[in-house]
Order: structure tokens, then C-alpha cells, then sequence
């Protein structure tokens, strides 16, 4: 038998209980990173400590804190890429997932250099103390580096699609009431200034990107380089259209009020359209669980009787 042969019959030689509690253990590591990352993201996201503002609590960091994301910081500065071109377009995706510290992207790298190194070492351990070959322990190994590598790449893929998925569901709402407010006769900046106030709590997201805005603008930014910002830290083909729509109001004139009413409708009528193709698609979607949950229990109900009274009635003939 050849050394791969053996190999792979070491590899598979593992008992049921022994691979479920490897991949018990590799899951629980990989939980807790995923809970630390939530309640990074909570513990400082800026739409709450504003929300908390406004309601009259602030929340301070502690001092241990504190000491663990400055450790985490420094970690991260020594694992991050040098080329200034890879930790701008991190920045970018950080940025779309809502992570907008200064230290976002020295943080993630210090993530996924401790998954690469928590994760692999988790499942060696279970390996040694169930005393399993060396082969498969190797091999779970190098699949747990793997998931360690990829994972945090599909964490923040997953949160930019959750935060665009809230940003486009609120966008409606935003778009209707500053189509109200500039046809009342406000400008540009005091319309965003006061849909960021009314949004804060029914669309927080949102309002705090508008609030991003007004204070740019505030700080002598460019109404229009300040609206890219925007659409670049979204990410959004929705508002990139939006942003292009006022842009060029502002460049030729045009009444923003009528702009932003048009805009408003052809939103409404993409909504639809988008509502009507996943309506169409839905048939389609329905044809594989019909097929294998839903027909097999009726073929049984209907034709079980049948088919045992057939066969008593052959048995009978004998």
C-alpha cells in the first residue's frame, strides 16, 4: 500500500463522536470570535453612543478596555499589508460595513491573525486529548487555517449586505421627506440637517450618514465632494445615482425640489419592478422544495393504502 493509501485511510479513520466533537470545538472557537466582533461593532458603534447622547447616557470605556485594543492595535499594525493600495480598499469595505475608526483596519487584520492562530490550535488540542492520528489531525488542521483565513472576509461581506439592505430599505422615507422640506423652501443643508434629526430613531443608519454630511459640509468640505463621500461609503448604486442627481441640480441650476420628486418616483417605480421579478421568480424557487418535501408525503398518503392492499392481495394468492 502507497504512503497516500495509507494516508487517506488514516484520515478517515475517525469514529463519529470523535469528528463531532472536532467540529463542536472548531465551531465554538469560531462563535466566540464571531460574538467578540459583535460586541466590538456594538460596544462602539457611533449611531449608538449618538442615540444614547440623546437620550442622556454616555458609556465610557474601561480602563482594561481600553488596554485590550490598544494591544489589539499594536497587533495589527505589525500583520497589516504595507502597500497602501490593499489597506485603502479594507478601509473602503470597513468603511460599507459600518466600522469608520481610525484603527478599523489594524483591528481586522489582528482578527484574522488571531482566528489563523486560535482556530488551528483549538482543533490540534481536541485532536491530542482524543488521541486521534496524526494524519487526520494534520489535515483538520489545515482546514481549520483555512476557515480561520476566509471567515472574517465572509463576516464583513455578510455585514455590508445587511447594512446596504437597511440603508435601501430606509431610503424611501428619506427621499419623501426631503422632497417635502425643500419644496417648503429649505436649502440643501438645512433639509439634511433636519431629515437627519426626524430619522434618528426610526432610521438611524441612514440619519447618521446624513449627519456625516452636514458635518462635513460644515467643516468647509464641498457640497459635492462631501455627497461622493457619501455614496462611496455606502456603496449603494441607489444613492451613487441619488448623489449624481443633485450634483448636477447644483451644477446647472435646476430646481433640487423637482429633481428630488422625479428621483423619488423613479425609485419607487424600481422597487416595484424589483417586487414584480422576485414575485415571477418565486414559481421557479417553489419547484425543488414541492418536488422533495411535499410531493413524497402525498404519493405516500394517497397510494400507502392502495399499495398495501395490493400486496395483501398477492400475498393472498399464493
Amino acid at each position: 500500500m502507497d504512503t497516500t493509501s495509507r494516508f487517506a485511510m488514516t484520515l478517515f479513520d475517525l469514529s463519529l463522536a470523535q469528528l463531532a466533537i472536532i467540529v463542536f470545538a472548531a465551531l465554538s472557537v469560531f462563535c466566540l470570535g464571531l460574538a467578540v466582533l459583535f460586541w466590538w461593532g456594538y460596544r462602539f458603534d457611533p449611531v449608538r453612543r449618538r442615540l444614547q447622547g440623546v437620550a442622556g447616557k454616555t458609556t465610557v470605556a474601561t480602563p482594561r478596555e481600553w488596554l485590550f485594543l490598544s494591544e489589539l492595535d499594536r497587533l495589527g499594525m505589525l500583520v497589516s499589508p504595507k502597500e497602501e493600495g490593499k489597506a485603502d480598499k479594507m478601509r473602503l469595505r470597513l468603511q460599507q460595513a459600518g466600522f469608520r475608526r481610525q484603527a478599523a483596519v489594524p483591528y481586522y487584520y489582528a482578527i484574522r491573525f488571531l482566528g489563523l492562530i486560535a482556530l488551528p490550535l483549538a482543533v490540534f488540542m481536541v485532536g491530542s486529548v482524543l488521541s486521534l492520528q496524526l494524519g487526520a489531525t494534520v489535515m483538520l488542521t489545515i482546514f481549520a487555517v483555512a476557515a480561520g483565513f476566509v471567515a472574517p472576509s465572509f463576516f464583513l461581506d455578510w455585514c455590508i449586505r445587511s447594512r446596504q439592505y437597511e440603508l435601501r430599505a430606509s431610503l424611501p422615507d428619506v427621499l419623501d421627506l426631503l422632497v417635502v422640506c425643500t419644496e417648503a423652501g429649505l436649502g440643501l443643508e438645512s433639509a439634511l440637517q433636519r431629515v437627519s434629526r426626524e430619522m434618528l430613531i426610526s432610521h438611524p443608519m441612514l440619519a447618521a450618514e446624513l449627519v456625516q454630511v452636514n458635518a462635513e459640509m460644515l467643516a468647509g468640505v464641498d457640497k459635492v465632494v462631501a455627497l461622493r463621500n457619501l455614496a462611496t461609503r455606502t456603496g449603494m448604486e441607489d444613492i451613487r445615482g441619488l448623489v449624481s442627481l443633485l450634483t448636477q441640480s447644483m451644477r446647472f441650476g435646476t430646481s433640487i425640489a423637482d429633481s428630488l420628486r422625479i428621483y423619488a418616483g423613479e425609485f419607487r417605480d424600481k422597487r416595484m419592478q424589483a417586487a414584480q421579478e422576485l414575485a415571477a421568480k418565486l414559481p421557479i424557487k417553489m419547484i425543488f422544495p414541492l418536488a422533495m418535501c411535499f410531493l413524497p408525503g402525498f404519493f405516500i398518503v394517497a397510494l400507502g393504502p392502495s399499495l398495501v392492499g395490493l400486496k395483501n392481495m398477492l400475498l393472498s394468492l399464493h
